[in-house]
């Protein structure tokens, strides 16, 4: 293993302290509680955008990542363009997102007690906490073992003569800076870190991706590992020629028929999970909240397409020239030795890539990985500390002291102090659970046992009048008991049986998700009374919120011919707003028509297997290499600039300490509204009977 040079460590060390000053400034702008939850509601498109992304940065992804190109290569990939025309709706109407926004929830479970009722929000909450657990509890260790093995750290260090693994002591470390700078200032310090983070990050993904192109990328030898169907195995590393029809093809689509795991239908399922799912895993709820309108939310979605080629044409490049590297027996080897030590097998899968990057990457690039690693484990790890400790207190805690509010101060207290929990938990599940072989079947079917109920509640609630709190529940507690017996069968096989179950985690979820859904929609249909007001549930017409409907400056009407050619582009996007959606709504559909097309042409006439990995040089290299460069120069004009604009809003904001999650329905309102009516009375009336009679009634209103 090569040891880290000088100017590794201050490439690393630069942007995180200066990240880390950014998080502490930022405690100042903490005036409320929706200040500490949903960034005061001031947050911009880019600075959404790129902090929202940063917590894809993570070394924990980035092993996923690996792991899964490990698996599959290029070739499973050309099926998720299926998901183009889908994705494009998504992404232009705002589906989901844009009316989740109009609600002013700042989480989940507020939005379920709108929508629903109390109780259920309360069982969404426990639900949602705990699988957000177990499913977050993975994380931090493996990004720390990814460290470890990135830095060439020796597998255990000795501390008052006991022998401790040195990933504890990194994911304690890594925590630790998490929490820090999670509690200063929220999720005011998690936008502008993790803002400023990504800034940092698209400039790293630029010159890593370059230099890799220029110094490492050897195409024939890389086209000819691809010919190889690879495996990062549990005790060695195979190489075995591939035979083109034998369904192992790591660059033609259509030979893929026997990788067991990352095939064509882990992508089909993957893309109806990922539209179903849409807000409701709350890893990241608090920027679901956090734009100024919601027209700025939507904004955001659609610009986080362009930024993600430069990261991922990195990804891809460290991949393929980690693969080169591996197709040399000689660096096998010294992989291997490398991973002597390491116990289990899941860990060995996980960690061949990170070692083959430590052995081959050079001084200044292995610096630059590393940060863009180390930043994206504090951006992840500190977005998650926020969602699931604000989780509990919001959508647990609160709702049990309907009849006790917390000041400002005690709410925020709370929120600091379940950060800390959540951390400490995340700790110790983290050293004490078995590693999983694939880390995102784990995160797959962990996230099912919530969002398999909770996407159809979610939909279902902002787009159906008649869904009913009755569905909402049983639909809840189908899917989660689906779900939850998978986990069990699992492991049940592995342990017990010493073999796999029949379906793996990406195909329970499925099951899991249609369970949901139909038994949401049957007992919504014959339990429903009465629709609900969904003019009130989404701010509109008479209950609209001023401000937030206004629209920009150069907003123009457009008919209605013009809406369904631009998939739902409306008088609130500006000629800037137009021009970047339909360049990417363009831009999509070429490449839609490009698989369409090679698809049909593959039917009559295949294509070779050097064909099909040119292909991809170009495509999946070369041309998002040079996308990656202009978007790293047009984000981070916009980042300073919605950085800028998000200060002044929060130095001029006016305090609402009403804000703060809580849920007020009509005889609360009524109530509020006629205290303040007295508590004025009282104010104005001179002194005497008229203002001891005004206090007594307000005092007798607010008892």
């Amino acid at each position: 293993m090569q040891s880290m040079h000088w100017i590794d460590w201050t490439v690393m060390s630069l942007p995180l302290i200066i990240c880390g000053a950014i998080a502490l400034y930022a405690r100042r702008y903490v005036k409320s509680v929706a200040d500490f939850m949903a960034g005061g509601r001031h947050a911009g498109r880019y600075l959404i955008c790129t902090a929202r992304s940063e917590q894809g940065s993570g070394a924990v992804v980035y092993a996923a990542m690996f792991q899964a190109f490990m698996g599959a290569g290029f070739a499973v990939g050309w099926w998720g363009q299926i998901s183009t025309p889908i994705g494009l709706l998504v992404m232009i109407t705002g589906f989901v997102i844009y009316r989740y926004r109009q609600t002013r929830a700042m989480t989940l479970g507020q939005f379920f007690e709108m929508r629903y009722s109390r109780k259920f929000r309360l069982f969404a909450g426990y639900l949602g906490f705990f699988a957000g657990l177990i499913n977050f509890g993975v994380i931090p260790v493996i990004g720390a073992r990814f460290m470890v093995f990135f830095l060439g750290f020796p597998v255990h260090v000795h501390v008052l003569g006991l022998a401790v693994p040195t990933y504890l002591l990194m994911m304690g470390l890594f925590l630790t800076l998490c929490v820090i700078m999670t509690t200063a200032g929220g999720q005011i310090s998690v936008l502008l870190t993790d803002c400023a983070e990504g800034m940092f990050s698209q400039l790293f993904y630029t010159f890593i991706a370059i230099v890799l192109l220029v110094y490492f990328f050897d195409w024939p030898a890389t086209r000819h590992v691809l010919m190889t169907v690879f495996h990062p195995d549990s005790n060695v590393l195979i190489n075995e020629v591939h035979e083109a029809g034998d369904g192992k093809s790591y660059v033609n689509p259509f030979d893929t028929g026997h990788i067991q795991t990352f095939n064509i239908w882990y992508v089909m399922i993957g893309i109806l999970l990922g539209n179903y799912r849409t807000l409701a895993w709350q890893n990241q709820h608090a920027f679901n909240s956090s734009g100024a309108s919601p027209h700025e939310q939507r904004m955001g979605g659609i610009l986080g397409r362009w930024r993600g080629f430069a990261a991922g044409v990195m990804v891809t490049l460290l991949a393929v020239c980690a693969m080169t590297y591996l197709g040399d027996p000689a660096h096998v080897e010294l992989v291997k030795a490398a991973l002597v030590n390491v116990p289990d097998e899941a860990t060995r899968s996980q960690m061949t890539t990170p070692v083959a990057l430590n052995q081959m990457l050079p001084i200044g690039v292995k610096g630059a990985l590393l940060s863009i690693c180390l930043m994206g484990i504090i951006a992840g790890d500190g977005m998650h500390l926020h969602s699931w400790g604000s989780i509990f207190i919001q959508d647990v805690i609160l709702p049990m002291r309907k009849d006790k509010p917390l000041t400002p101060k005690q709410h925020i207290t709370l929120l600091r102090l379940s950060i800390i929990g959540v951390a400490l938990w995340a700790f110790v599940f983290g050293a004490l659970w078995p590693q999983m072989t694939f880390i995102q079947l784990w995160w797959s079917i962990t996230e099912a046992i919530f969002v398999s109920g909770a996407g159809i509640a979610i939909i279902g609630g902002l787009y159906w009048a008649k869904g009913t709190t009755k569905g909402a529940w049983v639909g809840m507690i189908v899917g989660s008991t689906v779900a939850i017996g998978g986990i069990a069968a699992d492991s049940y096989f592995e342990h017990v049986l010493h073999r796999h179950f029949y379906v793996n985690s990406i195909w329970m979820s499925l099951f899991a998700m249609l369970a949901a859904v139909s038994t949401y929609v049957t007992v919504s249909y014959m339990t429903c009374r009465k629709p609900h007001n969904m003019d009130k549930l989404l701010h509109r017409g008479a209950y609209a919120v001023k401000g937030e409907s206004e629209l920009p400056k150069t907003a123009k009407k457009v008919n209605w011919l013009y809406r369904i050619v631009t998939l739902g582009i409306d008088e609130k996007f500006s000629r800037g707003d137009r021009w970047v959606t339909c360049s990417m709504t363009v831009w999509s559909m070429l490449w839609f028509v490009v698989f369409i097309g090679v698809s049909l042409m593959c039917m009559y006439s295949p294509w070779s297997p050097e064909a099909w990995a040119d292909y991809w040089c170009y495509t999946g290299i070369y041309l998002p290499v040079a996308i990656g460069a202009v978007t790293t120069v047009w984000f981070t004009w916009g980042c300073s600039r919605d950085m800028i604009v998000f200060f002044r809003k929060l130095k001029e904001e006016r305090v609402d300490d009403h804000d703060d999650g809580t849920v007020r329905h009509d005889d609360d309102l009524v109530i509020e509204e006629t205290l303040s009516a007295l508590q004025g009375a009282a104010a104005i009336v001179p002194t005497g009977a008229g203002e001891s009679a005004a206090q007594s009634d307000a005092e007798a209103m607010r008892d």
